[in-house]
């Protein structure tokens, strides 16, 4: 066997390895973007440096006639170029149809759904009624929803508009809450009714009616509860305990009146 004939097997036999390596690699990889180059660096020429003529003297197309491409109908490049483009348009035409998905909000995505409903007093009277109606036993000819929505103003009020001044007393705090119009008529229908509440906490507390409005007196025999009751102040004092929500529930079902 002569030598050219050996070096024409030998180079056949390399450009053959590469391509089915090429293939294979490419059949692996998942559709994209990207092009042969950019999933493939430096492309196939850069996988044979110099390319195929530079690794066979002569190269390859001078030694077998017609070139490698003659014997392929069509050149394995090719056939490789047009599965590639076929990959690259299914990924491309995926990814766009699921963008597209996200943007008209179809199910699934749920970031899309708004949470909050936009105003405090109107997602508790929300929360009460979706109560009232989950509850089979739920008496409608007693509901009074607007009983509930007049309790949330008078809260609004007193929480915003009302003018609290404090004062230290030997064993805990003396505060003046004072308003006019609806606030007035807020602070006296919350405040005193706060009273109870106050007791369960351990503290002694009283109020005094005002012209004007109320002046709440809270105490404690602990100098450390003292100390609290001062950093709490008026609004700290009237958040106290957790009736507040059953107590809105009580009032919708018409069950208590508003204070």
């Amino acid at each position: 066997m002569s030598a050219w004939w050996k070096s024409g097997v030998a180079g056949v036999a390399i450009f053959g390895g590469v391509v089915a390596a090429t293939v294979f690699a490419a059949a692996q990889m998942p559709p994209g973007p990207q092009g042969m180059q950019g999933q493939m660096p430096g492309g196939m020429q850069g996988q044979m440096p110099g390319g195929m003529q530079g690794q066979m003297p002569g190269g390859m197309q001078g030694q077998m006639p017609g070139g490698m491409q003659g014997q392929m109908p069509g050149g394995m490049q090719g056939q490789m170029r047009e599965r590639m483009q076929g990959q690259m348009h299914e990924g491309m035409h995926g990814r766009m149809h699921e963008g597209h998905g996200r943007m008209m909000g179809q199910p699934g995505d749920m970031s899309a759904q708004p949470e909050m409903p936009g105003q405090d007093a109107f997602g508790a009277i929300q929360e009460i009624v979706e109560t009232l109606q989950a509850d089979p036993a739920t008496d409608w000819t007693k509901v009074n929803i607007s009983a509930l929505r007049e309790h949330l103003i008078d809260m609004n009020e007193v929480t915003l508009h009302a003018v609290a001044e404090q004062h230290a007393v030997d064993n805990g705090v003396e505060i003046t809450v004072t308003g006019e119009g609806r606030t007035l008529a807020a602070i006296k229908r919350m405040v005193p009714a706060h009273i109870s509440e106050l007791a369960r906490s351990g503290w002694s507390a009283r109020t005094e009616d005002l012209p004007n409005g109320v002046k709440l007196i809270v105490a404690s025999a602990d100098p450390a509860q003292v100390t609290k009751l001062k950093a709490l102040g008026f609004m700290g004092i009237m958040v106290q305990g957790d009736h507040h929500q059953m107590h809105h529930l009580a009032m919708a079902k018409g069950q208590m009146e508003n204070h």
